[in-house]
């Protein structure tokens, strides 16, 4: 039930930052949960190494969706 949560956070994680970041992302359903899901890992450690966040907590909606706004942004410069 938690990978089925997690696979569920980080569609609706990976739709918000899509539809924020400004220009079209040609992607699927799986790549956006992808992004979502690897965003919650961005601001997760982004976050403990801005000491926001200490060790083992995880990332918030917030963070988690400005960590998947920066993965949009590495993937629309590498394509």
């Amino acid at each position: 039930m938690t990978l089925l949560t997690t696979i569920v956070i980080g569609f609706v994680v990976g739709l918000i930052a899509r539809a924020l970041m400004p220009g079209r992302q040609g992607m699927g359903i799986i790549l956006t949960t992808l992004i979502g899901m690897g965003g919650a890992v961005v601001g997760s450690y982004g976050g403990q190494l801005l000491g926001l966040y200490g060790p083992g907590q995880t990332a918030g909606w917030i963070a988690s969706v400005i960590g998947a706004m920066i993965l949009l942004w590495i993937y629309a410069v590498l394509r």
